[in-house]
């Protein structure tokens, strides 16, 4: 049985919008011995920009090219938020990804406008991601925008390649799809957190402030969809070292709907640290 921690209104803005920012924060003990987890996870990675930390829940070295730290599944596995995103996505939850996004201060990269579903082998394309911030994440320092509303017609528009190196990804939006000045600033403090979906066109601006700024995007999809490895999005280019074939899924809640997964794949003995 599904908690019913959103309000009913936050559930039909996310349906409407495409996003919401719940109520519902993480309790304060929790965000400090993250942040501590943080660090070491930057600290294990010297060799990878802190804003493409990806898989950054599978412990040791992962096959993403990162060394992972269990405490960021353990967050994607907390019951709360496995809860809340059941009541946007429904009874049946896969976890497949979390990523940690730390953009240094004065040197954060640029996240261009993009939707999540470019990259990623999931049929049908369906997938909440949970945007959960460990440090204050504002206008100044590069916080998530959101285009309210784009994700409403279930479509994918085209993305063109973008040349610049100070990016977390090289491929971005056509801006004749949509207009930049309707985007809305996701101002979050740590502990809060938002939630956006598979379609929703979002970025974030460049860090060039002095106050670093960290987020960790947790990705559910509903087992009615179909994690299929064999799928090859955005011609397996997209700025990040990311291996699909052997992504571990964890099945949360539920069962599996389409019958399809392999939730065996990925998986091995746990690494003490």
């Amino acid at each position: 049985m599904t908690s019913s921690i959103l309000s009913e209104k936050e559930i039909s803005d996310y349906r409407l919008s495409g996003y919401v920012v719940p109520s519902f924060t993480l309790p304060a003990d929790m965000v400090n011995a993250l942040q501590t987890t943080l660090q070491q996870l930057i600290d294990a990675n010297p060799g990878v920009r802190p804003e493409k930390l990806v898989s950054a829940h599978i412990e040791g070295k992962n096959d993403d090219g990162v060394v992972g730290k269990r405490d960021f599944l353990e967050l994607a596995m907390y019951p709360p938020l496995v809860d809340i995103v059941s009541q946007v996505i429904g009874n049946d939850v896969a976890l497949w990804g979390c990523q940690v996004f730390c953009k240094p201060p004065e040197e954060g990269y640029e996240t261009p406008w993009h939707q999540d579903g470019q990259y990623w082998p999931i049929r049908p394309l369906a997938t909440c991601t949970v945007w959960v911030a460990l440090e204050p994440s504002l206008v100044s320092n590069g916080c998530l925008r959101v285009i309210p509303g784009s994700h409403t017609n279930k479509i994918l528009h085209p993305h063109l390649h973008e040349d610049r190196a100070e990016l977390v990804l090289n491929q971005a939006v056509d801006t004749d799809c949509f207009d930049p000045n309707d985007s809305v600033d996701l101002e979050l403090q740590p502990g809060q957190m938002s939630l956006h979906d598979v379609y929703m066109i979002h970025g974030a601006k460049a860090n060039t402030s002095n106050i670093r700024r960290t987020g960790v995007a947790i990705r559910y999809m509903p087992t009615t969809s179909h994690f299929d490895r064999e799928l090859h999005p955005a011609k397996g280019t997209s700025g990040l070292n990311l291996n699909f074939a052997t992504r571990p899924l964890w099945l949360l809640k539920g069962r599996d709907v389409c019958g399809h997964n392999d939730f065996q794949i990925g998986h091995r003995p746990a690494v003490r640290s």
